[in-house]
């Protein structure tokens, strides 16, 4: 091989080599701005269930003042095939064939330094549409009672008339189905007439509630002593010590113990005038 031939030989391969360790600095630094990229990502997640209704999303301008906030938005794993580039935008479920009651997963994928918000989350969530279908009551406080047309999976309080207004009893999960739905649960009864009901409250903050009804419970009627107390006050049924629901409040309205138990400890109330809510009645103590 000539001497020409060997230089050229050699530049060659200086310059593929030099090419190469280009191509793959190049390449390097193309991955580093990725991994920089996406380390920068940032997700704001919202879930629930499809309602009917569409997402309006609040979407500032980015912190370096190019363009917006928000870089994607997925539902469900799907991307949202709109126009995203605007202050604010709607999400429109009805794109993604959801069916009432569908679970529904939204994600925005954006850049630091901005936070997009949802304008009205709560349209995800369920709204109180039951229908009583029965309700019904034994004299030990078992509480039974079926539903049709849910339309979501909302809590149903269970509720006693006592001490002049409806308190709650016990708490259960609904099962949010349009057909019919059984629920039974126990509660402990006062002595004598019981007024109950079942209700729930949705995202938009008005009660709904069944109609009442009335059972007559086997407890024995209860006793508060002493009238005055320094410690402690009792609760008993013919003499015999029995756990009840209370209430202390003081003579501003204000409540300060609630509890269920036999006793009400008593030592770290000022001294002056309390009233106390039990069984089915409201009594006056003195503490000195």
């Amino acid at each position: 091989m000539t001497n020409l031939q060997n230089y050229t030989a050699t530049t060659v391969g200086r310059r593929l080599n030099s090419l190469f360790l280009f191509t793959m600095k190049n390449l390097l630094f193309l991955a580093m701005l990725c991994v920089m990229g996406a380390s920068y990502a940032q997700i704001l997640s919202l879930s629930g269930n499809y309602e009917g209704m569409n997402l309006f999303v609040s979407n500032p301008i980015k912190s370096d003042g190019y363009g917006y906030c928000i870089d994607k938005v997925l539902v469900n794993g799907n991307i949202l095939p709109a126009s995203i580039q605007t202050e604010h935008f709607e999400i429109d479920l009805r794109l993604f064939q959801l069916k009432k009651g569908d679970e529904v997963f939204v994600e925005l994928e954006h850049g630091e330094g901005c936070t997009p918000s949802f304008v009205n989350p709560e349209v995800l969530l369920p709204f109180s549409t039951f229908e009583i279908t029965a309700i019904s009551a034994t004299s030990d406080g078992k509480i039974t009672w079926s539903t049709k047309n849910e339309s979501g999976k909302l809590a149903f309080d269970v509720e006693q008339y006592k001490w002049n207004r409806w308190v709650a009893a016990a708490e259960v999960l609904g099962k949010g189905q349009k057909t019919t739905n059984s629920y039974s649960i126990d509660i402990i009864p006062t002595s004598g007439e019981n007024t109950i009901r079942v209700s729930q409250t949705d995202n938009t903050g008005i009660k709904r509630s069944s109609k009442s009804i009335t059972f007559t419970s086997k407890s024995k009627s209860l006793t508060l002593s002493p009238v005055k107390v320094k410690t402690a006050v009792y609760f008993k049924a013919e003499q015999v010590a029995t756990k009840t629901k209370y209430e202390v409040y003081d003579a501003f309205g204000n409540l300060l113990k609630k509890g269920y138990a036999d006793h009400i400890d008593c030592s770290d109330l000022l001294s002056g005038i309390y009233l106390v809510n039990f069984d089915n009645k409201t009594e006056k103590i003195i503490k000195y």
